[in-house]
């Protein structure tokens, strides 16, 4: 790049701990002026370096014609795995403003050997297998589905999420307000204090909230997990910051 020309401008869809290591990531670098954006669901979110935004761009066209306005030259889709209607806005925005996409996402988990997982396709689907795998829950599917499961009465639970949840809720439940990283040790010692006999969860990846399945292997309870939602063809997919940062050209 010469001395005289403008950066390029990265819009990060952001809200996970891989956008926020790129966003650190390109801090470093002077190649790229970065903006963040967070869907605002998290009443204090972690704040990556770099310029952010927050809240939703109004459909396809409103993200099309932000990247416009702003002059954005690279979209990076590192949102949530189960953020399903972002992505679908950012590979429909992508195509209308002709601006390039990458799709930055964690791998999903896999069961491994003395894991006892049921996969679900939903979280409906989930509460409708919920009854037949276990009576003291451990729901750690994010405040925003609660509701899925407020008509399981014979069933109690304990709800994990950052922010505290609103609408119905089962008629037998406690609240844990946590942040993740989790260890090993505090899962272990949740799911035996709480006696804990099932584990739903989404399959988010990624290592912050992975030591529960390790935990539910040791105690011998069984998993329920909520398969990922499809995702939008043609778009480019990596697991890797260092791989984003190759498809951008930035010189570490």
């Amino acid at each position: 790049m010469s001395a005289d020309a403008a950066p390029g401008h990265v819009l990060i869809l952001g809200g996970t701990t891989e956008a926020r290591r790129l966003a650190e990531a390109l801090a470093r670098e002077s190649s790229y002026r970065v903006t963040t954006s967070l869907a605002g669901r998290i009443a204090a979110p972690v704040l990556p370096p770099g310029g952010t935004r927050i809240g939703g761009f109004g459909g396809p066209g409103g993200l099309a014609a932000w990247i416009g306005a702003h002059g954005v030259t690279r979209v990076v889709d590192a949102t949530h795995p189960f953020a399903e209607r972002m992505s679908f806005n950012a590979a429909a925005a992508a195509a209308l403003s002709g601006v390039p996409v990458l799709a930055l996402r964690r791998s999903g988990w896999q069961p491994g050997p003395g894991d006892a997982w049921t996969f679900a396709d939903s979280l409906a689907a989930a509460a409708d297998l919920l009854p037949g795998l276990g009576r003291r829950v451990f729901l750690t599917t994010g405040r925003m589905g609660l509701h899925t499961f407020a008509d399981l009465d014979g069933l109690w639970f304990l709800v994990r999420s950052v922010d505290p949840p609103a609408g119905p809720a089962p008629a037998h439940h406690e609240v844990l307000l946590a942040r993740g990283p989790f260890t090993l040790d505090e899962e272990r010692e949740l799911i035996a204090r709480h006696r804990i006999d099932v584990l739903v969860t989404k399959d988010s990846g990624g290592s912050a909230t992975a030591p529960k399945l390790a935990a539910a292997r040791e105690a011998g309870i069984p998993v329920l997990v909520v398969r990922r939602p499809a995702v939008p063809e043609g778009v480019p997919e990596t697991d890797s910051v260092e791989a984003v940062l190759d498809w951008l050209g930035t010189i570490r």
